[in-house]
């Protein structure tokens, strides 16, 4: 899992799964690349589920059946697949990029970048779920603040340390949070946190969480529960059972049914994300 710049094959590859030309850096150009990241591919616990099952894959996928699962199934990924490869593909277009580890309940259980344009640092996330269409400025004077339907992300000024909270309230209420830590890290340092995530009691093993970004709307599964949202409004949806849960994921993520309804029929609970 070490991060070598990605070959110009792979690296053609992953441009043209993401649409967007291929430049140089600038700011310009990491927005269109974070923009087409977040609204191309998805988070999501499917594809961590299925390859489990199917390959033995107790990690995230390697970059080859990453790109072969966007390409074949509408797959993504959770944090540290969709953080990491988008990674070593900014590292490998020539961007100043950094892995850093952020805390929640536990440490570096959440992987985050950290990339330097013009002498400013940029938090870009594409592992959280959150609607982090473009690069967030770190040298805040105030909060940073994000609002998609019932949801709000408040990126907090650095703290002493140079720490940087991102908490997400929904309906107000603080639900989740993580502590971003700026120093550069190597993706071998989390890979005991990535081995705890594939234990049986881990959290994505026993609860589903889609979500899908585009320019002017949003579509998150949390089980059972369906929200779609347009600017600050939202519609929440309460899904009758597994079977509409199964077709709600193959019409929103246009997974194959079949891959999805093994997925969500093998999961014995579907537990609360956010607790």
């Amino acid at each position: 899992m070490s991060s070598p710049a990605l070959s110009p094959q792979l690296v053609d590859r992953y441009i043209a799964v993401l649409d967007v030309p291929h430049r140089g850096p600038s700011l310009e150009a990491l927005r269109e690349l974070v923009a087409a990241n977040l609204t191309r591919i998805p988070f999501e616990n499917i594809s961590k589920l299925y390859n489990l099952k199917h390959r033995g894959l107790a990690t995230f996928a390697p970059i080859e059946l990453y790109l072969d699962g966007i390409e074949r199934y509408h797959f993504g990924g959770t944090c540290y697949a969709n953080n990491f490869h988008f990674y070593t593909l900014l590292q490998s277009l020539g961007y100043d990029v950094r892995l850093c580890g952020a805390d929640m309940n536990t440490p570096d259980v959440h992987l985050v970048m950290i990339a330097t344009l013009d002498r400013r640092e940029y938090l870009i996330d594409a592992g959280y779920g959150g609607p982090f269409l473009a690069p967030i400025p770190r040298d805040l004077h105030s909060d940073f603040v994000i609002v998609a339907g019932p949801d709000r992300y408040v990126l907090k000024p650095q703290d002493p340390s140079g720490r940087s909270q991102m908490e997400m309230y929904e309906n107000d209420r603080l639900k989740h949070k993580y502590l971003v830590k700026p120093e550069a890290r190597n993706i071998e340092e989390f890979a005991g946190v990535i081995a705890n995530s594939f234990r049986p009691d881990a959290t994505f093993l026993n609860a589903l969480l889609l979500t899908r970004f585009y320019k002017d709307h949003s579509v998150r599964i949390h089980n059972l529960t369906l929200i779609e949202s347009r600017g600050g409004e939202s519609t929440i949806h309460q899904l009758g059972g597994r079977d509409e849960l199964i077709a709600k994921i193959e019409e929103h993520f246009e997974m194959p049914r079949q891959i999805v309804a093994e997925a969500v029929n093998d999961l014995k609970e579907l537990r609360d994300i956010w607790n």
